[in-house]
Formats: C-alpha cells, structure tokens, sequence
C-alpha cells in the first residue's frame, strides 16, 4: 500500500512536470523578457515543491503549501485581488448577493464565549427564540470550547430546510436551552432603514451595494415620496464599503435623466474600457438631496456619491472617503474556485479617478504611499465647480469627525455597553418606540451602578501624551530634574472614571440607548434611535430647510 502511495505521489509530480514544460513551451514562442522571467520563476517554484515533496521531515499539506503561495503572491498586488477556494465560495456569493444558507445571526467571540450579539428579525434564529448576548455553548451535539467565531459561522451556515441543533446559555439562567433550528435562505436587506426625520424630509441609510441595491433604494424612495410626500432627502452611505458597480449606476439613475454617464472604467485589457450610463427614466430629477459620507465610505459609494457631486444632483457632507477607484472582475477558475482580480480604474462623470493609493509603485519598505495634495489634478463639475482626484470624494461640507471618548470606547471593547443592555431587555418585556426611547437620570445612575467593581480602565491622549514626554525626559537625561513636577502633573491629568462617566454621560446614553433598542426593535431600531442625536443629520437638515444654501453650493446661487 505504501508503495502505491509512493507510485502516485511521484505521478503527480511528472504529471506536473510535464504540465510546467508544456506552458514554458508554450511562452517560448515569445520573445518579451518577461515571459523568460515567467517561465524561469514557474521553474524555479516546481523546483522547490518537488523538493519540498519529496525531502522535508514531515508530510507537507499540499493544498495549504500552494493557498499559501496564492495568498502572498496575491498580498503584493492590492486588498482587492482575492482567490475564493471552493470552502469559501459560500462567502463569496454573500459578498456579492447578500444572501446566504444559514440562521440569521451575528455571532462574536468574547473571551472564552462565542456569543449572539445580533438576530435578524423574522428568520430562523429569531423564530427560534434566540436573543442577543445568549452564548452558544455546543452545536450538533458537539462542545464549541476553543473553536472561534469563524468556524462556528460555517457550522451555522448551511443549505436552506437543513436542520442545526444548538446548546446556548442564557445570562440570568443555570439551565442550558436547546433549540432546533432549520436553516433558511438569508437575505440581508441594502437598505436596513428608511423613514422620515421630520416633515418633508425623508431619510434612506444604505449599507451596501449587493445584487438589487438599486432597486431596493428606489422602492424606498418611491414610498417616501407617495406615503410621505417628501420634499426632500438625507441619503446615508456612511461605513458603506462598497460592492456592485452596476448598482451604483443604477442608484444614481433614481436621480438624474436617463442617457446620463455616471462612470466609465479603463484598463489593461480593451474589453475592460466601458462607459455606464443612465438607461431608464429616473424617479426624481429635481428632489434636493444631501449625501452622507465618512472614512468608511468606499468603491461602489464614493461612485454614487462623486457623481452626485460631478454632476452637481447633491450636496456632500461628512468627512473625505476612503479613496477606492478600481474596478474587480471575478473569474472562474478551475475546481469550482474563483479569483476577483482587479481589472480597472472607475473615472466618475468629471473625469476624475479617485484613487488615494498607488499600488502599482510601492515605497521601498513595501509600504504603499497616499497621492499627495500637490499632485492631484483639478477637474470641473457640471456647474464648473472645483473638484479633485487622487483622495476619495471631499465633500462639498467638511464636517469634523465624530469620535468617542477613551471612556466610551473601552466600554464598548469590554463589552460593557452590551452586557447592560442584555441585563436590560430580560429586566423589561417592552420599551417606547425605538424613535422616543432614551435614558433619563435615574436610568443612567443604574448603569453607573453596573459598572462598579468592573474593569474598564483606559489610557487618556493626556496620559499618552504624559508617557511620551516622560520617555523622551528620560532618554535625553532631564527626569531626575523634573521627577517631582512629573509627579504633580500626572497627578493633575490622571483620568478619573467616575468623573469621566459624568462629563461624557449624554455620549455614553446615546451609545446605550442604540444598542438597548436593537434587543427590542432590531437593526431597524438600532438606526432609527441613533438617528435623533445625530450632528451629522441635523447638518443635512439644516442644508435642506435653507434652500438659498443648497442651491448655492451647487453653484446654482440663481434657483431658489
């Protein structure tokens, strides 16, 4: 037996090598030097996994080896060019669809435990019963202790009408439940919220551009405006990574005449060169629109949003995007994998690539460098405003970010702010709407109370700033001098938590309150809570209700 194993491991190898001698006699018939080059690397590669077969100590993984290779073969190009074996097909089709075979649910590890933190309303794992902050403690019958949330996903995941067993431990509760759950098609909504902030202002967030984005952002828009009736529109692509080009397209079609190009992509190859216009009647031309926009808006958002801009449809307003201009292509490739392999730069209607990183010329450390400002290129837009390429969209109204406070992130990261909330919603059957719901005094003293005994500490920028000069004190040999008024001053800016807890308690109850809403009213209620506190929105809405200031930054100072 042993032998015919050594028989069939050396076939392979001939049959590979055979295969390498094929192609490089392939490339001989050209002369350019870097199909030498090619041939000689894919030589020198059989060379070592020949080698690596037939003499290394242990038995080598063959299909890690190679995934391997792929991977960092692949790392030296740019984030964007992926190689899916079939094992994560299943991911894949979710990236691009939005769906996927599976219960419904958003799992975590925290520590030790891989925990529920979030249930998709009307699927399997919410019919099932299943609540956020439960911890799954088997699956199948089998114990989950030490596995990770990855491998847990692709337990849950699995074909729609196939039955998983699960074990969870509910806080508050000594007795495990069972719960057996049949898995459904899922299918996450683009548009995880849309409504109404306040008279004539209608409000859509979009979270991603998946298969029928286009669409689902219309319907919305449709319903606003006839049960509604609104004037205008907040449109929301903040933390929107991106996705389809082509629902992009279709996205800025609800806005602007049909025949109108919204992108055109160029590449290497010819059949890569396409421009993508307008092709049916819009929903509305003249609604006046403010788009959302932070760091996290990517790809497919900034194309929406930078067109919207070109073609002077919306005021901008956020911060500047992340700064993706190219285009991916997926390709088939054999056993049932696939590689998405960047293909093209995406140029929006003003002409303009809005790439912020050049992959193509690294520094010599490998780091990849930011095009910057004195390179970049003036383009117009429609209405011969000023725009920009080589950095994401700026936004016609720069706002300052909105960051948490040190206290306010560590209580996140500790899983401070989720526990309470789990604590709560077993405490209570129901709360106000999503959109009323709110902590008053005596509410946020309960959770002050929660924290007692719990470790959240932090580091203030003071602190770090504090540590900084005390190394370099110390390093250049003036510490010994100061170490009294060293002392004196750490002392003065040491953080105090209760008073932190007290001086950032309107920034902590709004943090509260979106993920208390959440356990009542699901991603629908997270967002629409969040929305009543939001700088950013009240910008938008102010922009909209003055109309003399909209039109004016269009450069449409005449319409009023």
């Amino acid at each position: 037996m042993e032998n015919l194993k050594k028989f069939f491991s050396k076939t392979k190898i001939a049959v590979l090598s055979i295969f390498i001698a094929v192609f490089s006699f392939t490339f001989l018939s050209f002369d350019d030097d870097d199909d030498f080059e090619l041939i000689k690397n894919l030589d020198i590669f059989h060379s070592i996994f020949r080698e690596l077969r037939t003499f290394y100590v242990d038995e080598v993984n063959t299909g890690k080896v190679i995934e391997t290779g792929i991977e960092k073969m692949l790392l030296t190009l740019d984030p964007y060019t992926n190689y899916y074996p079939e094992s994560e097909i299943e991911d894949y089709r979710f990236m691009t669809t939005g769906e996927y075979g599976g219960v419904g649910a958003i799992i975590q590890k925290v520590g030790d435990k891989v925990v529920i933190v979030e249930i998709y309303k009307d699927y399997p794992a919410y019919k099932a019963g299943l609540k956020a902050g439960d911890i799954i403690v088997e699956v199948q019958g089998q114990p989950i202790k030490g596995k990770n949330d990855i491998d847990i996903n692709k337990f849950l995941r699995g074909q729609p009408k196939s039955e998983i067993s699960l074990k969870i431990q509910r806080p508050g509760q000594k007795e495990l439940i069972e719960k057996k759950i049949i898995r459904e098609n899922i299918s996450i909504s683009n548009v995880p919220y849309f409504g109404v902030l306040q008279e004539g202002v209608g409000y859509i967030k979009l979270s991603g551009f998946t298969e029928n984005a286009g669409q689902e952002v219309g319907e919305a828009l449709k319903k606003l405006k006839s049960e509604h009736h609104i004037k205008s529109l907040v449109f929301d692509l903040r933390d929107n990574p991106g996705g389809l080009l082509i629902e992009a397209v279709n996205i800025v079609n609800l806005f602007v005449n049909q025949g109108t190009e919204v992108v055109s992509t160029k590449g290497k190859v010819e059949q890569w060169n396409k421009k993508f216009t307008c092709s049916y009647a819009a929903v509305d031309v003249e609604i006046p629109i403010v788009v959302l926009v932070d760091r996290g808006s990517a790809s497919a958002a900034e194309i929406v949003s930078g067109a919207l801009q070109d073609l002077d449809r919306a005021v901008i307003v956020g911060q500047r995007t992340f700064g993706k201009g190219l285009v991916q292509t997926t390709r088939d490739l054999a056993y049932g994998t696939k590689l998405k392999i960047t293909t093209a730069k995406y140029y929006i209607p003003s002409g303009r690539c809005i790439q912020a990183l050049d992959y193509s010329h690294r520094n010599p450390d490998g780091s990849v460098g930011v095009v910057p400002d004195s390179l970049t290129t003036e383009f117009k837009t429609k209405n011969q405003r000023k725009v920009f390429d080589g950095g994401g969209i700026l936004p016609d109204v720069v706002l300052p970010e909105a960051n948490l406070s040190k206290i306010a992130q560590s209580l996140l990261e500790k899983n401070l702010i989720f526990d309470y909330a789990t604590l709560y919603a077993q405490k209570y059957d129901s709360i106000p709407s999503a959109k009323d719901f709110s902590f008053n005094q005596t509410d946020y003293q309960h959770f002050v109370s929660f924290l007692q005994g719990k470790d959240f500490d932090y580091e203030s920028e003071s602190d770090q700033s504090l540590k900084k000069l005390i190394e370099v004190a110390k390093k250049e040999k003036y510490f010994d001098q100061a170490t009294a008024e060293f002392e004196k001053l750490k002392t003065k800016l040491s953080h105090d938590k209760n008073k932190d807890l007290q001086l950032f308690q309107d920034e902590i109850s709004f943090v509260l309150t979106s993920e208390i809403a959440s356990r009542y009213y699901y991603q629908n209620g997270r967002i629409e809570n969040s929305l009543k506190n939001d700088k950013e929105i009240s910008a938008a809405i102010e922009i909209l209700n003055n109309k003399t200031k909209y039109y004016s930054i269009l450069g449409l100072s005449n319409k009023k």
